[in-house]
């Protein structure tokens, strides 16, 4: 309800120049003729220019004129009963200040975002509100509380996309009577208490020491069933022990010691053990 009398206040707003009344008429014969005995110097007081980015909302005797804004390019005004105001078309960037903000799961935190906005309708924003930008921008701050304060502190930290996109969402729906459309959110950053910040690197330490205990456990059990079936494959194949022989002795050849114990050939000693 509240959004369609703002637009009707817009639309009445557009449509009230053509009812001047007589003296609006005269006054306009008045500044014509104004103009006329002034030429060209009136020229200069009458001819306005905007530029590409810009659009002009011109008033009437207070009245906005029909037809929207004006611009980019030239327009023309009636000396002494137009007025005029521009209106930047471009899209605006402001930082949200950090916000302290108390999570649903009891944790304060500081947040601050980065806000991406234009103006779709010079005279919505002209005339509905008294500075569009602002006003974004304080709305945009209030938001965010509201928004992070149904949040949990694990939600903030990996669900931003969800969270931004529920702001511009909620920032679109009240800033459109407004005449601005806010093309982006993001959250710049969030700040956790230092005992917090504390508590969460000591709690990953530990995580990170737990996966490399079992991590080494799983290898040591690689390792020993490895060992298992090279002791099963030896004692199956005698040769295989004489081939690790000499493959140790190679490790050893290779290293430049000082001494090199050559082992006795097992089926060597078995013999002098019989004799």
């Amino acid at each position: 309800m509240e959004m369609q009398e703002t637009y009707g206040r817009s639309s009445n707003a557009q449509q009230h120049d053509g009812d001047l009344g007589c003296c609006g008429y005269i006054l306009m014969f008045l500044s014509g003729c104004l103009v006329v005995l002034l030429f060209p110097f009136s020229l200069f007081g009458s001819v306005k220019v905007v530029q590409e980015y810009e659009k002009a909302v011109i008033f009437r005797l207070g009245r906005v004129v029909s037809g929207g804004a004006k611009g980019p390019g030239l327009f023309c005004l009636y000396p002494c009963i137009d007025d005029f105001k521009k209106v930047d078309m471009r899209t605006l960037s402001f930082d949200v200040p950090p916000q302290e903000v108390l999570s649903k799961d009891s944790v304060t935190v500081s947040v601050d975002a980065v806000i991406y906005c234009y103006v779709f309708d010079a005279v919505m924003s002209v005339c509905n509100v008294q500075d569009a930008f602002a006003s974004t921008k304080l709305l945009a701050a209030t938001t965010l509380r509201n928004v992070l304060g149904t949040k949990n502190m694990a939600e903030m930290l990996s669900d931003r996309d969800s969270i931004t996109r529920q702001m511009k969402q909620l920032l679109d729906e009240s800033t459109k009577p407004w005449g601005v459309t806010v093309d982006r959110v993001e959250m710049k950053d969030v700040r956790l208490p230092h005992q917090l910040q504390r508590a969460m690197a000591a709690e990953a330490e530990a995580s990170r020491n737990a996966r490399a205990k079992v991590i080494a456990a799983e290898g040591e059990q690689s390792s020993s069933r490895a060992l298992k079936e090279a002791a099963d494959i030896i004692t199956q194949s005698p040769a295989a022990i004489q081939l690790r022989y000499l493959q140790t002795l190679n490790s050893i050849a290779s290293e430049k010691n000082s001494t090199i114990v050559f082992p006795l050939p097992i089926d060597l000693i078995g013999t002098l053990v019989e004799k």
